[in-house]
């Protein structure tokens, strides 16, 4: 029997929240320029976190009004592609939505990576399909 999700993936450690913290110091420069552009509420008003603990997982970035998580990939992502799936698939099934960035489109492409985002918020219809 399955039970019913409550939208909220429970159970984060106290070290992932240590971990949260110690990640904020230390921004890639990628996770650096993005938070200068979404902080603040620079996107269309809306509330972004960084580095924000979520169950088992800490996200890049979270938009807790539209459930929208937020990564920010650079070349280790490559190595690690089913680990990144399956996480998105565990967070997609507590209602959350994934997007995933590469690093050179946000040091490169700012513009076209905030364009992105700006029509996913405008487009939440409250689904929870991953966007990649």
């Amino acid at each position: 029997m399955r039970r019913e999700t409550t939208g909220r993936v429970r159970g984060t450690p106290p070290d992932g929240v240590a971990a949260a913290r110690l990640l904020r110091r230390h921004l890639t420069p990628a996770e650096a320029v993005l938070w200068d552009a979404l902080r603040g509420r620079k996107l269309q008003g809306l509330k972004f976190r960084r580095q924000h603990p979520i169950g088992p997982y800490v996200a890049d970035f979270y938009c807790p009004s539209l459930r929208l998580v937020i990564e920010v990939d650079g070349e280790v992502h490559d190595q690690q592609r089913a680990y990144d799936a399956a996480r998105t698939e565990h967070l997609a099934a507590f209602g959350y939505r994934v997007v995933r960035l590469r690093n050179e489109d946000v040091l490169h492409d700012l513009d076209s990576v905030l364009r992105r985002l700006a029509e996913l918020a405008a487009s939440d219809d409250g689904t929870a399909a991953p966007v990649t």
